[in-house]
């Protein structure tokens, strides 16, 4: 059996190597992004299909479990501007958020 460990120390080991792919230009990075942005807001910036996982690579998806597990444990919400990375979510939505608008042209 696979453990994930999911204390702050891991799930922000995980998001030191999801940030900087959500921000690649890799097949997985917008899948990473999708993630982090439902996380951030996802009314306004979109869901995470859990299907997704299966186009991942292990390693990546072991990383979204540990920040999963980790919020799990919080008590309330807890967003991710809050563990330090508000600037790259902001890069992050500039990357891959098509604006309303340009999506009804």
């Amino acid at each position: 059996m696979t453990t994930i460990p999911t204390d702050r120390s891991s799930a922000l080991a995980a998001l030191d190597r999801l940030v900087p792919l959500a921000l690649s230009d890799t097949g997985q990075a917008r899948r990473v992004a999708r993630f982090l942005m439902a996380w951030w807001n996802g009314p306004e910036l979109g869901d995470f299909p859990v299907a997704d996982l299966f186009a991942l690579d292990t390693a990546v998806a072991r990383d979204m479990a540990a920040i999963v597990g980790f919020l799990a444990q919080h008590p309330g919400a807890l967003y991710i501007d809050a563990l330090g990375y508000g600037d790259e979510m902001q890069a992050i939505i500039a990357r891959w958020h098509a604006p309303q608008a340009a999506n009804a042209a």
